[in-house]
């Protein structure tokens, strides 16, 4: 979410840019004169003034012609961050179809209630409410008695401990993995100060309701660092340094253990309405049995228009391991880099997961616009993309008859955006734009915000933003 995810987080693309298959078309052509329109501005002055050291690279293609109109090192190796995602959106859309679902259902085995989860990368809470709405009535219009046990089945997916394991274990971006997702896995931790000390709570949060959640607890403690600490026992159980905490706030941390906080949040639903159900177990095998609820996802474009806009790990990591079938991150997108290679992109990149966190992952700005330019086009990416006003050097919104639709990437010292940009009655230009510093992105892995990676991010934006300008003005 990025709400949910770092990249949100850092600047999020609003407020810092100030600004995010059908048949393949036609592979771009390799590169060709530039057809100006208007005197050529001086990128390199705009690359100087930004400041940024490390690296800028682009490329501009048109989709209708395949022509290269504009490109600087457009085929060095860069991390792609969350622009990693376009290319996720198109893999699971080819393999799965735009119209696809994932159920989430309940089953009763005998004696046993079993939720079992289909891999649905939006179940919230309030979905899982109406989930647990309709077994109570299934079960209560059945004429058996309660169930004497209740299980959760995750096994739709392969079980992935953390997207990233480098990343720091608190960090809500970075969650676990199973077929049994709930909130994004995570869990909402909201503390304030009283007369008797702080009152901690972790809740399940939906858009409407928040049950506590009691698969986890947290305890704050006298130091300073580190911020949070884990410890996986019977319970997930974080700390938190008390003198971090101020007097009220919130903020989300990842759920390690998703079928039990599921089967928790769902037993809590459940006894609501009268049904009491055992402890949640978790097993490894979906026995035979009637299926008396389900729960299915919106279709897979509309989840693709959310994770472009919010920018969420664990989508982008769930629709590639439900497109692939392969059994862990790493098979999985090597999976979709085949794919991509059998229609015409056969050089510059190299895929570690789906998501873009890993920063082994590498793309050039070339593929990238050719990406966006060849299979993206015929697929109608750019329907399913973030539209990003243009803003003032204040970062107040601009009127502007330039219309952008692109996916922004972020990680420490990398800021990227690609996707599509459109005058006003002009042809459509695809895109790709990619700055990063390499060393002070390794220096500073893991952190939340390093020093300096604000304003750094800031200035890539408004760079981004002056390109995209420059290059309507003349094409």
């Amino acid at each position: 979410m990025n709400a949910i995810s770092r990249r949100g987080f850092i600047t999020g693309f609003g407020a810092g840019f100030g600004i995010g298959l059908g048949l393949l078309a036609p592979r771009p052509a390799p590169a060709q004169a530039v057809q100006a329109l208007a005197p050529a501005l001086d990128p390199e002055a705009r690359i100087a003034e930004a400041g940024l050291g490390g690296a800028v690279a682009y490329a501009l293609i048109d989709p209708a012609s395949g022509a290269v109109l504009a490109e600087r090192q457009a085929d060095l190796a860069m991390a792609p961050a969350s622009t990693l995602k376009s290319v996720t959106a198109l893999y699971a859309l080819d393999r799965l179809g735009a119209g696809h679902r994932f159920a989430t259902r309940v089953f009763r085995a005998g004696n046993m209630l079993i939720l079992a989860g289909g891999g649905n990368p939006v179940l919230d809470t309030d979905a899982l409410d109406a989930l647990a709405a309709a077994t109570v009535a299934a079960e209560k219009g059945s004429g058996r008695g309660a169930p004497a046990s209740f299980a959760v089945w995750g096994g739709a997916l392969p079980r992935i401990g953390r997207l990233d394991p480098e990343q720091d274990e608190h960090l809500p971006y970075n969650p676990s993995i199973s077929g049994m997702v709930l909130n994004f896995n995570r869990v909402h931790l909201d503390w304030r100060r009283g007369d008797a000390g702080y009152r901690l709570s972790l809740q399940a949060r939906g858009r409407k309701l928040s049950p506590r959640a009691y698969t986890a607890s947290i305890t704050p403690v006298d130091r300073a660092l580190p911020l949070f600490t884990y410890e996986a026992g019977k319970l997930e159980h974080w700390t938190i340094a008390r003198r971090s905490l101020g007097k009220a706030g919130s903020r989300w941390l990842p759920v390690r253990r998703p079928e039990l906080y599921a089967g928790d949040v769902f037993q809590t639903l459940c006894r609501a309405r009268g049904l009491v159900l055992p402890n949640p177990e978790v097993i490894e095998l979906l026995p035979e049995g009637q299926e008396i609820a389900r729960h299915d996802s919106p279709p897979l474009d509309e989840i693709i228009r959310g994770m472009m806009e919010y920018s969420t790990n664990l989508t982008a990591e769930v629709i590639g391991l439900q497109a692939s079938g392969a059994g862990d991150i790493g098979s999985s997108a090597a999976a979709m880099a085949d794919w991509l290679r059998g229609r015409g992109i056969a050089a510059g990149f190299a895929f570690h997961d789906h998501s873009g966190l890993s920063p082994e992952n590498r793309v050039t700005a070339r593929m990238m616009a050719q990406l966006l330019a060849g299979p993206g086009q015929a697929r109608g990416l750019r329907g399913l993309m973030k539209t990003i006003p243009l803003r003032d050097a204040q970062g107040k919104r601009k009127q502007s008859d330039i219309v952008i639709a692109a996916k922004t990437g972020t990680l420490n010292f990398v800021s990227n955006l690609a996707g599509y940009a459109q005058r006003e009655g002009g042809r459509t230009l695809a895109f790709a734009i990619l700055t990063g510093d390499e060393p002070r992105r390794a220096a500073s892995a893991g952190q939340e915000l390093p020093e300096g990676v604000t304003g750094w991010t800031r200035r890539s934006k408004r760079l981004q933003q002056a390109l995209i300008e420059d290059w309507l003005a003349r094409f």
